[in-house]
């Protein structure tokens, strides 16, 4: 049974409503401290650092939108002190990894639901033991009535309703985040974040994504994308793909396979939303596969970032300007964009430094991810200090799945350790950095 995952709204209700009243407690703790002599700076740490501790135990508890709340905030993440961003980490990498299966009768009760009574017409055979498991649904193998091997992408029961119900809880919390965060329009991410998980509580929406990416990618010497047989909201039929998991090739992979996975990785990422108007925003290691041939195989398309327009130039042009070294024009540039809000002031060398980790990459020919180097760069940033720049930023929603792709991208990357030449890969692809003409297309 799904047991770890408290759909029950009391339940969830329950635990999410923690988070104020524990918050309340604190503060009057805190009062209490400074009555008995304690500095006002200390004190607000001390309760700014419990609140986050409290925060992210909760949302680490809860899968649905708990759960995609953080993640999305994980570029705060570098704000909290080791034993409590660690513990956190470690409880999504377990909900991602590890979500326990339906039983089989379950999944035979959705696929009567959601394909008829006769639904085993449509197979020759069908493996009740799940392949995959994530947060919202199970992936199971068979074979299609016309001898082809898929991949059948079956929805929990109840989950669509436990994700939007998080979020209606969650959205009642804007004043506890902006006690740890001040800099952020919590209620505004919420809001794209939820719209965001309504699509990918619809199939049918995955497999018109899925579809367009085959389509694009057809034949193509880097990338190979399963196609989609069959679909409605609630069951995904797709052709199914062997291969090497990226996990595997982060654990075993020589320097030679973890380099080029590394850099098709990013090519995908990068050339997605000028060849196919989308960019893949869920690039966790489980979704890549290394083909035989050389070829990244992608999968999981649920959550993508509509972007009709290609990258934001002004991507490309903030990036290029902060390599020239002119923080004073990137903090109005990012002003301007909405991730620096107009009663907040930051500090241009600690936004630098902040910033660092995303555009280094682009600032040499060859560059090399590890684990030390983000680390290092990470190390500034570990404080809850009102001056953190980090807690002075605001996520604008038409960033939050860029920001969750970039985030998570160059933590894969440096899982991998890949030595490559990603400089050339945003020349490419990315609009206003090299120069102001449009990135390409094909």
């Amino acid at each position: 049974m799904v047991s770890d995952l408290p759909r029950r709204a009391v339940t969830r209700s329950a635990k999410l409503a923690t988070l104020p009243l524990g918050f309340a407690g604190r503060t009057v703790m805190g009062l209490g401290k400074r009555i008995g002599g304690k500095s006002a700076e200390l004190v607000a740490e001390e309760i700014q650092q419990r609140t986050a501790e409290q925060i992210f135990k909760v949302l680490g508890e809860l899968k649905g939108g708990a759960m995609k709340l953080g993640q999305a905030l994980s570029i705060f993440e570098a704000a909290l002190p080791p034993e409590i961003a660690g513990p956190y980490r470690a409880t999504l990498t377990k909900l991602q990894d590890s979500a326990p299966p339906l039983p089989a009768a379950t999944v035979h009760r959705v696929l009567a639901e959601q394909l008829g009574d006769e639904w085993r017409d449509h197979f020759d055979s069908f493996d009740d033991r799940p392949t995959a498991a994530a947060s919202i649904g199970q992936v199971h193998k068979a074979v299609w009535h016309d001898g082809r091997t898929v991949a059948v992408k079956i929805q929990y029961p109840g989950a669509g309703k436990a994700l939007l119900g998080d979020f209606a809880q969650l959205a009642r919390l804007g004043k506890l985040f902006g006690a740890l965060l001040p800099g952020l329009d919590i209620k505004a991410v919420l809001a794209e974040l939820r719209e965001r998980i309504a699509e990918e509580l619809d199939y049918l929406r995955e497999a018109e994504a899925q579809h367009a990416f085959a389509m694009e990618f057809r034949d193509d010497p880097d990338f190979y994308v399963p196609d989609v047989i069959a679909a409605n909201e609630q069951v995904l039929v797709t052709e199914w793909m062997d291969g090497t998991p990226l996990s595997r090739i982060i654990t075993e992979g020589t320097k030679e396979e973890r380099d080029s996975a590394g850099l098709l990785f990013v090519r995908f990422l990068f050339c997605s939303p000028a060849r196919v108007a989308m960019l893949h925003a869920d690039p966790h290691p489980g979704n890549f596969r290394m083909l035989p041939d050389g070829r990244l195989g992608v999968l999981d398309f649920g959550a993508v970032n509509r972007m009709p327009e290609g990258y934001p130039k002004v991507f490309g042009q903030l990036t290029r300007i902060f390599n020239q070294g002119d923080m004073d024009a990137v903090v109005d540039g990012l002003r301007d964009e909405g991730f620096i809000q107009e009663h907040i002031e930051v500090d241009g060398e600690a936004l630098r430094g902040f910033l660092a980790p995303y555009v280094e990459p682009t600032a040499v020919e060859e560059f090399t991810f590890s684990r030390e180097w983000l680390q290092a760069q990470a190390a500034s940033a570990t404080d809850l200090r009102p001056t953190n720049v980090v807690r002075q930023l605001n996520l604008p929603v038409s960033y939050v799945l860029i920001h969750r792709v970039h985030a998570a991208g160059v933590g894969v990357l440096c899982q991998l350790g890949t030595t490559a030449r990603f400089r050339d890969e945003v020349i490419r692809w990315v609009p206003g950095f090299s120069d102001d003409e449009p990135a390409p297309v094909g």
